[in-house]
């Protein structure tokens, strides 16, 4: 499985972004998919994740509220909708995959190469 996460950029405070992540060379519909994000000197944190049928997501307490993530199955592909940004939201944001059905921040077999989001204040 690749995936292959776009749509960072920079935004100011209070701004907007949507992240995409697509995937090929396996059978998405079947694939939980999660949101990470990363900054310099930091662990990574998980921002969230969507379960194979997209009946089912969690986001971190960090984001909720303000972050969703939503997936076209048809499209094989994962959205993270990013509202009312911070600052602190300022990270490189990964796409991952699991065949295992769960919104645990555990167990991603296939990562995407991330995608940065800079909010400036």
């Amino acid at each position: 499985v690749q995936l292959q996460a776009s749509g960072g950029g920079l935004v100011q405070a209070g701004g907007s972004l949507r992240l995409s992540c697509a995937a090929s060379g396996g059978t998405f519909s079947r694939l939980s998919m999660g949101w990470f994000r990363q900054t310099p000197g930091k662990e990574r944190e998980f921002v969230g994740a969507i379960r194979w049928r997209g009946d089912s997501t969690y986001v971190a307490d960090s984001v909720k509220g303000r972050f969703t993530i939503s997936r076209d199955n048809a499209k094989n592909t994962v959205y993270l909708q990013m509202n009312s940004l911070k600052p602190e939201d300022t990270a490189v944001y990964y796409c991952a995959a699991k065949r295992e059905s769960s919104l645990s921040r555990l167990g991603y077999d296939y990562w995407g190469q991330g995608t940065l989001v800079t909010v400036s204040s």
